[in-house]
């Protein structure tokens, strides 16, 4: 498995010039109350090139005229902490997982990094440094920024969202296989909710049960926080309470996904609580689910990403005019209001750049929707689609999405 990190570093580092170096944080988790933390989750990019999910670490890759090198620094052992919060990892076992040789302790970084700066013809620096808002929160590569641009003047400073995109938004044969992994997991955690889903329930159950399902059968954690919104919940696009009582005749939208070996599943199914769906809902859920179909159909290399989204509102705006719910296209967006697709991989929301074009082994989800707020009706249909050479395989085509097999399984 250490294959795959070390090539991951090779690809990055033949992105860097001479003289530059890209400094990469594993995290922390978060205090949650005075005397305990969130669970940790690795950042994704630190994974991918060392495949450690250790809080703390540090990696620094460095390319000069006469070699590259990878460095890893992790928490010293230290038996006296272990006894209260768990075993450290040792040098070899981090050699083991990470591939990297030149492993030291994290006491041992500020003098490494700065008598490297200093004896060496570095002067450039790579970090970490993706900011979805103005004032979003400070990660440790940006509060790192700040103290560098401090204590190391002389060096140019960049972001290496950029390299991370490019290399990470082709899946690889290995991440392909883990993704399939989760997608399994998470159709064993639909399957299951799908025998035990009944009117009179609070929503959680139904969150409790895909978790159980996926967490016993070797799932590290779910993707992302379930959504499972009953009724007039499912307009709301990230409804996460899952605390009102699922009625006889509504339908639930659950959007969810496990997590296996960091990498994730996305996936949306919306089923009739008591078992049967009704006729309107039949009709809108059929709707959702032939715009699924024909986005799905036409995915293939070469494709602007911008034209799946066209195509969605095109079946959608179309449907609902037939069908009398709107009377023209550009009412569409009183019952759709979000995009169709987004990359997948490590993260849910993968990096990637949403003017590319469509190439073999990206992944994206699929996933249409149609919101009626007067009618209490909510349905979204998601599924993960990988592009290959031919055009694209359906990562998830063993989760059943038709009216009739839903029907017929939850009949069982």
């Amino acid at each position: 498995m250490n294959e795959f990190f070390v090539k991951n570093r090779e690809n990055l580092l033949e992105k860097l010039s001479v003289g530059e170096m890209a400094i990469f944080f594993s995290g922390s988790a978060p205090q949650s109350t005075a005397d305990s933390h969130y669970d940790f989750r690795p950042d994704k990019n630190f994974y991918y090139l060392t495949g450690t999910t250790r809080e703390t670490f540090i990696l620094v890759l460095t390319k000069l005229e006469e070699k590259t090198e990878s460095v890893l620094f992790i928490e010293k052992p230290d038996y006296d902490i272990e006894k209260w919060v768990g075993r450290k990892l040792t040098i070899e076992q981090t050699k083991e997982i990470s591939g990297i040789d030149d492993i030291k302790y994290l006491t041992d970084f500020d003098n490494w990094l700065t008598r490297s700066i200093y004896s060496t013809k570095f002067d450039k620096m790579y970090l970490d440094l993706p900011r979805m808002k103005y004032n979003g929160e400070m990660t440790p590569a940006m509060l790192f920024a700040q103290d560098a641009k401090k204590n190391f003047p002389e060096l140019d400073i960049k972001s290496v969202h950029k390299f991370m995109s490019e290399l990470r938004m082709i899946k690889s044969d290995f991440e392909v296989e883990e993704i399939k992994k989760a997608l399994d997991l998470t159709q064993l955690g639909l399957e299951s909710v799908m025998k035990n889903l009944k009117p009179g329930d609070y929503e959680y159950v139904v969150e409790s049960e895909f978790r159980y399902a996926i967490r016993k059968n070797g799932a590290d954690t779910n993707a992302f926080p379930t959504i499972a919104a009953s009724g007039g919940n499912a307009v709301i696009l990230h409804y996460v309470e899952n605390d009102q009582i699922m009625n006889d005749g509504d339908l639930i939208l659950m959007d969810l996904g496990a997590q296996y070996n960091q990498y994730a599943s996305d996936i949306t199914r919306t089923y009739p609580i008591n078992g049967k769906y009704s006729d309107r809902q039949k009709t809108l859920y059929n709707i959702v689910l032939k715009a699924n179909e024909e986005v799905i159909k036409m995915m293939k290399p070469g494709l602007a990403f911008s034209e799946l989204n066209k195509k969605c509102s095109e079946v959608l705006s179309e449907e609902l005019i037939k069908i009398g719910l709107i009377k023209e296209a550009k009412e569409l967006s009183k019952y759709y209001y979000h995009g169709v697709s987004h990359f997948m991989g490590l993260d849910v929301h993968d990096l990637g750049f949403r003017d590319a074009k469509l190439e073999p082994g990206m992944i994206f989800t699929v996933e249409p929707g149609l919101y009626v707020a007067e009618e209490n009706i909510g349905i979204r249909i998601e599924d993960d689609i990988l592009i290959t050479e031919e055009g694209h395989v359906n990562l998830s085509k063993e989760i059943i999405k038709s009216v009739e097999d839903i029907e017929a399984f939850m009949a069982k």
